[in-house]
Protein backbone atom coordinates (compact mmCIF):
# COMPACT_ATOMS: atom_id res chain seq x y z
CA UNK A 1 0.00 0.00 0.00
CA UNK A 2 2.68 2.23 0.53
CA UNK A 3 4.76 1.85 -2.13
CA UNK A 4 1.47 2.36 -4.40
CA UNK A 5 1.10 5.24 -2.61
CA UNK A 6 4.77 6.49 -3.39
CA UNK A 7 4.04 5.57 -7.42
CA UNK A 8 0.87 7.47 -7.20
CA UNK A 9 2.57 10.83 -5.86
CA UNK A 10 5.43 10.73 -8.28
CA UNK A 11 3.06 10.07 -11.09
CA UNK A 12 1.27 13.23 -9.88
CA UNK A 13 4.67 14.89 -9.27
CA UNK A 14 5.37 13.95 -13.08
CA UNK A 15 2.00 15.03 -15.14
CA UNK A 16 2.23 18.22 -13.26
CA UNK A 17 5.85 18.94 -14.69
CA UNK A 18 5.06 17.54 -18.09
CA UNK A 19 1.99 20.02 -17.74
CA UNK A 20 4.63 23.22 -17.46
CA UNK A 21 6.65 22.25 -19.63
CA UNK A 22 3.53 22.48 -22.20
CA UNK A 23 2.80 25.45 -20.90
CA UNK A 24 6.05 27.03 -21.34
CA UNK A 25 6.72 25.90 -24.43
CA UNK A 26 3.11 27.50 -25.17
CA UNK A 27 4.50 30.59 -23.69
CA UNK A 28 7.92 30.90 -25.66
CA UNK A 29 5.36 31.29 -28.61
CA UNK A 30 2.24 33.32 -27.86
CA UNK A 31 -0.31 33.65 -25.30
CA UNK A 32 -3.79 32.41 -25.80
CA UNK A 33 -4.99 35.76 -24.85
CA UNK A 34 -6.20 38.06 -27.94
CA UNK A 35 -3.83 40.65 -29.31
CA UNK A 36 -5.04 43.49 -31.29
CA UNK A 37 -2.61 45.02 -33.88
CA UNK A 38 -3.69 47.79 -36.28
CA UNK A 39 -2.02 47.97 -39.80
CA UNK A 40 -2.07 51.52 -41.49
CA UNK A 41 -0.44 51.03 -44.69
CA UNK A 42 -0.41 53.87 -47.52
CA UNK A 43 -1.35 53.00 -51.02
CA UNK A 44 -1.67 49.49 -52.92
CA UNK A 45 1.58 48.61 -54.37
CA UNK A 46 3.65 45.83 -55.06
CA UNK A 47 6.32 46.48 -52.32
CA UNK A 48 4.31 47.35 -49.20
CA UNK A 49 1.24 44.57 -50.07
CA UNK A 50 4.79 42.31 -49.18
CA UNK A 51 5.92 43.47 -46.55
CA UNK A 52 2.21 43.53 -44.64
CA UNK A 53 2.04 39.73 -45.91
CA UNK A 54 5.76 39.11 -44.46
CA UNK A 55 5.01 41.20 -41.26
CA UNK A 56 1.38 38.32 -40.86
CA UNK A 57 3.46 35.68 -41.86
CA UNK A 58 5.91 35.91 -39.10
CA UNK A 59 3.12 36.74 -36.66
CA UNK A 60 1.85 33.65 -37.61
CA UNK A 61 5.05 31.63 -37.46
CA UNK A 62 5.43 32.76 -33.85
CA UNK A 63 2.19 31.61 -32.87
CA UNK A 64 -0.04 34.51 -33.28
CA UNK A 65 -2.58 33.89 -35.58
CA UNK A 66 -5.56 35.18 -37.48
CA UNK A 67 -8.87 33.70 -36.10
CA UNK A 68 -7.79 32.42 -32.97
CA UNK A 69 -5.37 35.00 -31.11
CA UNK A 70 -4.88 37.62 -32.98
CA UNK A 71 -7.28 40.25 -34.43
CA UNK A 72 -6.06 42.72 -37.43
CA UNK A 73 -7.32 45.76 -38.01
CA UNK A 74 -5.78 46.82 -41.66
CA UNK A 75 -7.10 50.26 -43.38
CA UNK A 76 -5.60 51.42 -46.50
CA UNK A 77 -5.74 55.35 -47.34
CA UNK A 78 -4.90 54.55 -51.25
CA UNK A 79 -2.67 57.80 -50.89
CA UNK A 80 -4.51 60.31 -49.51
CA UNK A 81 -3.65 62.07 -46.85
CA UNK A 82 -7.06 63.21 -45.31
CA UNK A 83 -7.38 58.94 -45.11
CA UNK A 84 -4.35 58.59 -43.11
CA UNK A 85 -5.28 61.55 -40.51
CA UNK A 86 -8.61 59.59 -39.79
CA UNK A 87 -7.76 56.22 -40.00
CA UNK A 88 -4.95 56.94 -37.40
CA UNK A 89 -7.50 58.36 -35.15
CA UNK A 90 -9.20 55.50 -35.48
CA UNK A 91 -6.62 53.42 -34.60
CA UNK A 92 -5.66 55.11 -32.00
CA UNK A 93 -9.36 54.85 -30.32
CA UNK A 94 -9.45 51.13 -31.00
CA UNK A 95 -6.86 50.93 -28.08
CA UNK A 96 -4.44 48.22 -29.93
CA UNK A 97 -1.94 46.52 -28.38
CA UNK A 98 0.09 47.27 -30.82
CA UNK A 99 0.09 49.40 -34.87
CA UNK A 100 2.09 49.19 -37.90
CA UNK A 101 2.68 51.89 -40.30
CA UNK A 102 3.92 50.74 -43.61
CA UNK A 103 5.48 54.08 -45.45
CA UNK A 104 6.93 56.97 -44.03
CA UNK A 105 3.96 59.27 -44.50
CA UNK A 106 1.56 56.35 -42.43
CA UNK A 107 4.06 56.38 -40.04
CA UNK A 108 4.36 60.28 -39.53
CA UNK A 109 0.27 60.07 -39.27
CA UNK A 110 0.12 57.62 -37.09
CA UNK A 111 2.59 59.13 -34.52
CA UNK A 112 0.84 62.70 -34.86
CA UNK A 113 -2.66 61.07 -33.40
CA UNK A 114 -1.33 58.24 -31.02
CA UNK A 115 1.90 58.27 -29.05
CA UNK A 116 0.46 56.15 -26.31
CA UNK A 117 0.27 52.68 -28.69
CA UNK A 118 3.46 51.06 -29.22
CA UNK A 119 4.02 51.64 -33.09
CA UNK A 120 6.36 49.67 -35.27
CA UNK A 121 7.12 50.91 -39.52
CA UNK A 122 8.23 49.28 -42.08
CA UNK A 123 9.25 50.54 -45.85
CA UNK A 124 10.56 53.72 -44.38
CA UNK A 125 13.80 55.08 -45.68
CA UNK A 126 15.32 57.63 -43.02
CA UNK A 127 13.06 57.55 -39.76
CA UNK A 128 14.93 59.92 -37.88
CA UNK A 129 14.48 63.08 -41.23
CA UNK A 130 11.05 61.80 -41.03
CA UNK A 131 10.93 62.84 -37.58
CA UNK A 132 10.07 59.13 -36.19
CA UNK A 133 13.16 58.44 -33.63
CA UNK A 134 15.83 60.78 -32.55
CA UNK A 135 17.84 58.22 -31.86
CA UNK A 136 17.98 54.59 -33.85
CA UNK A 137 19.51 52.74 -31.41
CA UNK A 138 17.71 53.83 -28.66
CA UNK A 139 13.83 54.82 -30.25
CA UNK A 140 12.49 57.57 -27.82
CA UNK A 141 8.92 58.11 -29.28
CA UNK A 142 7.54 54.72 -28.64
CA UNK A 143 7.98 53.82 -32.34
CA UNK A 144 10.87 51.58 -34.17
CA UNK A 145 11.47 49.52 -36.99
CA UNK A 146 13.07 48.41 -40.46
CA UNK A 147 14.11 51.50 -42.86
CA UNK A 148 14.20 49.85 -46.59
CA UNK A 149 17.40 52.25 -47.22
CA UNK A 150 19.93 50.95 -49.29
CA UNK A 151 22.91 52.42 -51.17
CA UNK A 152 22.33 54.91 -53.24
CA UNK A 153 25.81 55.03 -55.00
CA UNK A 154 25.93 51.27 -54.95
CA UNK A 155 22.36 51.59 -57.29
CA UNK A 156 23.95 54.13 -59.43
CA UNK A 157 27.09 52.71 -59.79
CA UNK A 158 24.84 49.33 -61.21
CA UNK A 159 23.31 51.92 -63.35
CA UNK A 160 27.09 52.79 -64.49
CA UNK A 161 28.10 48.84 -65.24
CA UNK A 162 24.54 48.81 -66.96
CA UNK A 163 24.71 51.71 -69.50
CA UNK A 164 28.75 52.14 -69.36
CA UNK A 165 28.01 55.18 -71.78
CA UNK A 166 25.61 56.66 -70.55
CA UNK A 167 26.34 60.83 -69.79
CA UNK A 168 22.75 61.46 -68.92
CA UNK A 169 21.04 60.51 -66.24
CA UNK A 170 17.01 60.87 -65.62
CA UNK A 171 15.70 60.92 -61.79
CA UNK A 172 12.15 60.11 -61.68
CA UNK A 173 9.70 61.04 -58.75
CA UNK A 174 7.52 62.73 -56.35
CA UNK A 175 8.87 65.55 -54.55
CA UNK A 176 5.88 65.07 -51.95
CA UNK A 177 7.57 62.46 -50.65
CA UNK A 178 10.29 63.03 -47.75
CA UNK A 179 11.66 59.36 -48.71
CA UNK A 180 12.30 60.37 -52.15
CA UNK A 181 13.91 63.30 -51.51
CA UNK A 182 16.33 61.86 -49.25
CA UNK A 183 17.35 59.30 -51.92
CA UNK A 184 17.54 62.12 -54.72
CA UNK A 185 20.23 64.26 -52.85
CA UNK A 186 22.36 61.31 -52.53
CA UNK A 187 22.00 59.96 -56.23
CA UNK A 188 22.70 63.84 -57.05
CA UNK A 189 25.53 63.18 -55.35
CA UNK A 190 26.55 59.93 -56.63
CA UNK A 191 26.05 60.72 -60.51
CA UNK A 192 28.31 64.15 -59.92
CA UNK A 193 31.07 61.98 -58.46
CA UNK A 194 30.96 60.04 -61.56
CA UNK A 195 30.53 63.38 -63.82
CA UNK A 196 27.28 62.20 -65.44
CA UNK A 197 24.62 64.98 -66.01
CA UNK A 198 21.48 64.98 -64.14
CA UNK A 199 17.61 65.81 -65.52
CA UNK A 200 14.79 65.57 -63.10
CA UNK A 201 11.33 64.77 -63.53
CA UNK A 202 8.51 64.84 -60.49
CA UNK A 203 4.72 63.83 -60.88
CA UNK A 204 2.09 64.56 -58.74
CA UNK A 205 -0.03 61.11 -59.16
CA UNK A 206 -0.16 57.98 -60.56
CA UNK A 207 -2.20 60.28 -63.93
CA UNK A 208 1.36 61.91 -64.37
CA UNK A 209 3.34 58.98 -64.51
CA UNK A 210 3.37 58.12 -68.51
CA UNK A 211 4.06 61.63 -70.03
CA UNK A 212 6.57 62.26 -67.60
CA UNK A 213 7.98 59.14 -68.37
CA UNK A 214 8.16 59.27 -71.54
CA UNK A 215 9.39 63.20 -71.79
CA UNK A 216 12.37 61.95 -69.67
CA UNK A 217 13.05 58.67 -71.41
CA UNK A 218 13.80 61.14 -74.67
CA UNK A 219 16.12 62.89 -72.67
CA UNK A 220 18.84 60.57 -70.71
CA UNK A 221 20.52 58.06 -71.44
CA UNK A 222 19.03 56.10 -68.46
CA UNK A 223 16.89 56.48 -65.59
CA UNK A 224 17.14 55.92 -61.73
CA UNK A 225 14.27 55.92 -59.95
CA UNK A 226 14.16 55.78 -55.71
CA UNK A 227 11.43 53.76 -53.05
CA UNK A 228 8.93 56.83 -54.13
CA UNK A 229 5.46 54.89 -53.52
CA UNK A 230 3.69 57.05 -56.35
CA UNK A 231 6.41 55.81 -59.03
CA UNK A 232 6.43 52.16 -57.14
CA UNK A 233 2.39 51.96 -57.94
CA UNK A 234 2.96 53.09 -61.89
CA UNK A 235 5.80 50.69 -62.69
CA UNK A 236 4.44 48.44 -65.33
CA UNK A 237 3.88 51.63 -66.68
CA UNK A 238 7.42 52.73 -66.52
CA UNK A 239 7.90 49.28 -68.26
CA UNK A 240 6.06 49.91 -71.18
CA UNK A 241 7.38 53.13 -71.98
CA UNK A 242 11.03 52.33 -71.38
CA UNK A 243 11.21 49.35 -73.17
CA UNK A 244 10.13 50.82 -76.07
CA UNK A 245 12.68 53.54 -76.10
CA UNK A 246 15.36 51.32 -75.09
CA UNK A 247 16.02 53.23 -71.70
CA UNK A 248 17.66 51.60 -68.96
CA UNK A 249 15.72 52.05 -65.71
CA UNK A 250 17.33 51.35 -61.81
CA UNK A 251 14.76 50.88 -59.55
CA UNK A 252 15.08 51.24 -55.68
CA UNK A 253 13.29 47.86 -54.68
CA UNK A 254 13.28 44.57 -55.94
CA UNK A 255 9.30 45.03 -56.46
CA UNK A 256 9.64 48.06 -58.55
CA UNK A 257 11.63 45.85 -61.02
CA UNK A 258 9.38 43.10 -60.76
CA UNK A 259 6.88 45.16 -62.10
CA UNK A 260 8.66 47.12 -65.09
CA UNK A 261 12.10 48.00 -63.78
CA UNK A 262 15.24 46.73 -64.93
CA UNK A 263 17.45 46.05 -62.11
CA UNK A 264 18.19 46.58 -58.84
CA UNK A 265 20.52 46.26 -55.83
CA UNK A 266 17.70 45.92 -53.28
CA UNK A 267 15.70 44.18 -50.91
CA UNK A 268 12.93 41.86 -50.82
CA UNK A 269 9.93 43.72 -49.42
CA UNK A 270 8.34 40.49 -48.02
CA UNK A 271 11.69 39.80 -46.22
CA UNK A 272 11.36 43.30 -44.75
CA UNK A 273 7.79 42.56 -43.75
CA UNK A 274 8.91 39.07 -41.63
CA UNK A 275 11.94 41.62 -39.98
CA UNK A 276 9.32 44.32 -38.98
CA UNK A 277 7.84 41.21 -37.85
CA UNK A 278 10.41 39.70 -35.41
CA UNK A 279 10.79 43.17 -33.81
CA UNK A 280 7.11 43.14 -33.51
CA UNK A 281 6.69 39.71 -31.81
CA UNK A 282 9.50 41.27 -28.90
CA UNK A 283 7.18 44.16 -28.07
CA UNK A 284 3.90 41.87 -27.65
CA UNK A 285 6.05 39.73 -25.70
CA UNK A 286 6.53 42.66 -22.97
CA UNK A 287 10.04 44.12 -24.41
CA UNK A 288 9.94 48.07 -24.22
CA UNK A 289 10.47 49.76 -27.66
CA UNK A 290 13.16 51.96 -26.30
CA UNK A 291 15.01 48.50 -25.81
CA UNK A 292 14.30 47.52 -29.92
CA UNK A 293 16.66 49.46 -31.91
CA UNK A 294 15.90 50.68 -35.31
CA UNK A 295 17.50 47.64 -37.86
CA UNK A 296 18.35 48.23 -41.58
CA UNK A 297 17.57 45.55 -44.24
CA UNK A 298 19.06 42.29 -43.37
CA UNK A 299 19.55 41.26 -47.15
CA UNK A 300 20.61 42.79 -50.06
CA UNK A 301 20.49 41.66 -53.53
CA UNK A 302 20.62 42.15 -57.01
CA UNK A 303 17.80 41.55 -58.72
CA UNK A 304 16.99 41.81 -63.18
CA UNK A 305 13.96 41.77 -64.81
CA UNK A 306 14.98 39.22 -67.78
CA UNK A 307 11.59 40.00 -69.70
CA UNK A 308 12.69 43.91 -69.57
CA UNK A 309 16.23 43.27 -70.45
CA UNK A 310 16.07 41.20 -73.74
CA UNK A 311 13.62 44.04 -74.58
CA UNK A 312 16.57 46.56 -74.23
CA UNK A 313 18.49 44.07 -75.87
CA UNK A 314 20.53 43.16 -72.94
CA UNK A 315 21.71 40.01 -71.49
CA UNK A 316 19.98 39.74 -68.07
CA UNK A 317 23.09 37.02 -67.26
CA UNK A 318 25.91 40.06 -67.15
CA UNK A 319 24.10 42.11 -64.87
CA UNK A 320 25.58 41.42 -61.71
Amino acid sequence: MKMKKIMTAAMTVATVALLAACGNKADSKASTKTVKVGILQLINQSALDDARKGFIQELAKEGYKEGKNLKIDYVNAQGDQANLTTMSQRLKRDKNDLNLAIATPAAQALQKEDTDTPMVFTAITDPKSAGLVSNLQAPDKNATGVTDMVSVAGQIKLLHRIAPKAKTVGLLYNAAEANSLVQIKLAKAALKAQGLKVVEKTVASTNDVAQTTTSIAHQVDAIYIPTDNTMAAAMATVGKITSETKTPVIAAASTMVQDGGLATNGINYKDLGVQTGKMAVKILKGKAVKDVAVESPAKVSVVVNKKIAKALNIDPSTIK
